[in-house]
């Protein structure tokens, strides 16, 4: 099994990363400079997906925790168009956010012949809890992090993080949280491809709100390449 390393919210190594599994060039990762307003007015359009990277702590885990139980206890199915892996090994939630990315909107990203959509096209019919250990047993993509990132830096095997990583796509009109901790992708509500990035603001922005004492978030997007 290989090393799974925790992930910088860096969008020039999210973006070697990307493109090493086969994602194109044509499309990048790029900051998030503000979440209201004119900071977001600077972010290239159409926005595929926005990644959120914020501290756990006991709020989040009484939130994430309250939220589920909820959503399970009125029966609430995955959505069928919806890609949403479970994370299974710790410090993988970078990798896990990336997938959920770009698995969510290959109908614009042309992937190339490669680790990702191998393992895409390998996932097929799985559920979450399978997705997530086919990527666990994906070395050739955990791999692939490390040979990014590790050229001149000293790796800790067993370095732990306390931050995590989740993604917001817009799918058939609805605006999903998808976090490989949480059981199901979460549906925040209406929205549309010209208001995607706002409304993935607002929900991003109740995050930090419920993290008063907390600083160390961040906010990236997949974009078009200018």
């Amino acid at each position: 099994m290989a090393v799974a390393l925790p992930m910088e919210s860096n969008p020039e190594i999210m973006n070697k990363y990307l493109h090493k599994l086969g994602v194109p060039e044509k499309w990048q990762m790029v900051d998030v400079i503000g979440l209201e307003g004119d900071a977001l007015n600077w972010v290239p359009r159409p926005v595929l997906a926005v990644i959120l990277l914020f501290p756990l702590s006991e709020r989040y885990e009484h939130h994430r925790t309250q939220q589920e139980n909820e959503l399970l206890s009125k029966g609430e199915q995955a959505p069928k168009d919806v890609f949403h892996l479970k994370q299974v090994l710790s410090n993988i939630c970078g990798t896990v956010a990336l997938v959920h990315s770009v698995a969510n909107n290959t109908h614009q990203i042309d992937l190339k012949d490669g680790l990702l959509k191998n393992y895409l096209k390998d996932s097929k019919g799985l559920d979450a809890a399978a997705k997530g250990a086919l990527l666990e047993n994906s070395t050739n993509i955990l791999e692939a992090y490390k040979e990014v990132i590790e050229k001149g830096v000293d790796i800790e095997d067993n370095e732990t993080v306390n931050n995590h990583f989740i993604t917001f796509i817009h799918k058939d009109g609805y605006l999903y949280e998808l976090d490989g901790r949480k059981a199901l992708p979460i549906n925040h509500g209406p929205t549309t491809e010209v208001n995607f990035l706002e409304d993935a603001a607002k929900v991003c922005r109740q995050f930090i709100e419920r993290e008063p004492d907390h600083i160390g978030f961040n906010v990236v997007a997949l974009v078009p390449s200018q």
